[in-house]
């Protein structure tokens, strides 16, 4: 059979459709080339870093861990005295009780270490309060079930999120054993004052999950988080992969426990009790 030239008006728009296609292929590429760096600049992804570092003095460490003297914080206003400066940095919002947006906040002893509760108790472990916040994991479950890589655990162990990317299918919700977690279900910023917010960290939306970040975007410019400097000592921070920091020296001479232990997750965030 001879070939005959493709002169159909299906043949046509064939062809047409062919090159508009590789036309957009090809400036999709070209976006490509461009979108890493929009990218760090928005927010680092998944890629590891949740903030760009902005300061010759940033702060480093194989592994960023906490140590919380409930010796010296064991009331509920002292500890509302540390997340009220940590909300107000970060713009979390102040919403009634049926969306209670929180970075920390306190527990009892039962809620804060349910597989250690006695159950006879002292009067102190009875009335002291313990502050609870993300844990940043070694081996957060969060991260493994987030589908989009909105939640992602940094080299230095910081379990990080992109808001860009969460979906907010509340998978990580479901997957912390800590409670960490708090959803946005209407959109946060008319309950902020946006006459005083802190322009320099992001504000979120409608349907986005949000946690305690460990102050990575003060960590980048030399600072301790928020609620280490306002501790009055109660609170210390620093690599727990070096023998000579300040958070190894605090384990090596107190006695502390971890939140959950049992759910296998082995938790970045020791109470001195």
């Amino acid at each position: 059979m001879l070939g005959l030239p493709r002169t159909s008006q299906g043949g046509k728009i064939m062809k047409q459709s062919r090159r508009n296609f590789l036309k957009f292929a090809g400036l999709s590429a070209a976006g490509l080339c461009l979108a890493p760096t929009a990218a760090a600049l928005a927010s680092g992804g998944g890629g590891g870093k949740a903030h760009a570092v902005v300061n010759d003095n940033s702060l480093h460490a194989k592994r960023w861990a906490m140590v919380i003297d409930t010796r010296k914080l064991n009331t509920e206003e002292a500890i509302e005295a540390l997340a009220e400066s940590c909300h107000q940095i970060h713009n979390v919002p102040t919403i009634d009780s049926k969306q209670n947006v929180k970075w920390m906040w306190s527990g009892t002893y039962g809620e804060t270490f349910p597989e250690q509760e006695n159950n006879f108790p002292s009067e102190a472990q009875e009335k002291n309060r313990f502050p609870l916040l993300c844990n940043h994991c070694e081996s957060p479950s969060c991260v493994r079930v987030c589908p989009t890589k909105a939640t992602f655990k940094r080299p230095d162990n910081i379990v990080a999120m992109d808001y860009h990317r969460c979906i907010g299918c509340r998978y990580c919700m479901a997957a912390c054993p800590f409670g960490a977690r708090s959803f946005n279900f209407m959109d946060p910023r008319p309950h902020l004052d946006m006459d005083n917010i802190n322009k320099k960290f992001p504000t979120r939306m409608r349907g986005v999950v949000e946690k305690c970040n460990f102050c990575v975007e003060r960590l980048a410019v030399g600072e301790l988080p928020s609620c280490v400097e306002k501790s009055a000592g109660a609170i210390v921070f620093g690599d727990l992969q070096d023998p000579d920091s300040n958070v190894r020296k605090a384990l090596r001479e107190n006695f502390t426990i971890r939140r959950k232990p049992g759910a296998g997750t082995e938790p970045g965030v020791y109470y001195i009790i």
